[in-house]
């Protein structure tokens, strides 16, 4: 039987107590919620293949040394009708220096300029002689390349490598270009193994070649 107050009624029940029933009730809304599965999912058709990798293009070397020449692929820049480079030119001859300048081979060089048909013949032969020796001069005083390493002339139109009947053949014939015609060159001398197809160098030789 539960106790009444001399005013009848009941008792009120501790606030502790009260206060532990409410505070539990956010605990238990919290508790995680455990999900279990043993079944297993299955993965229809193959997944997609990954994105291919992006193709890399080798930008062609400006300057190129061949058996016999010194090749650009670009154009050394004149301004019109004169032999003054163009500064948009000057990294492109420095690389031109510094490629003479690394293989040591090469003992000399012809600075070799030419002309499209347009304009006088006496006129081309004239200014294409000019700025060949301007490149030289460039090569020499501001590539570090010694003066008896390089030679120039002038050919105007008479060594076209394209028509002259369009705008990009004449194009293609005002062009510098530089030849090697003193250089030195290694010749080998090898045996071959019967057995094993090896081969063994068993002389060298150096020679000086000049074109």
């Amino acid at each position: 039987m539960s106790k009444r107050t001399p005013s009848g009624r009941r008792p009120l029940r501790p606030l502790a107590a009260v206060l532990a029933v409410t505070s539990l009730a956010p605990l238990a809304a919290c508790a995680p919620t455990v999900f279990a599965d043993n079944s297993a999912m299955t993965i229809i058709g193959d997944p997609p293949p990954p994105p291919p990798k992006p193709e890399v293009v080798e930008k062609p070397k400006r300057v190129e040394v061949t058996d016999d020449a010194v090749v650009i692929n670009e154009k050394i820049e004149f301004e019109q009708d004169k032999a003054v480079i163009r500064e948009v030119s000057f990294d492109l001859l420095r690389e031109v220096a510094e490629t003479i300048l690394e293989h040591k081979h090469i003992k000399k060089v012809s600075i070799e300029g030419h002309a499209s048909s347009e304009g006088d013949d006496n006129y081309n032969m004239k200014l294409s002689d000019r700025r060949a020796k301007a490149v030289m001069q460039h090569l020499i005083e501001k590539g570090g390349v010694p003066k008896e390493m390089l030679v120039a002339k002038g050919f105007g139109e008479t060594r076209p490598i394209a028509s002259n009947d369009t705008e990009e053949g004449r194009e293609d014939n005002r062009r510098v270009e530089f030849i090697i015609i003193e250089q030195d060159v290694t010749q080998k001398k090898v045996e071959v193994d019967p057995e094993t197809g090896e081969q063994k160098v068993i002389e060298t030789q150096t020679k000086t070649v000049t074109k």
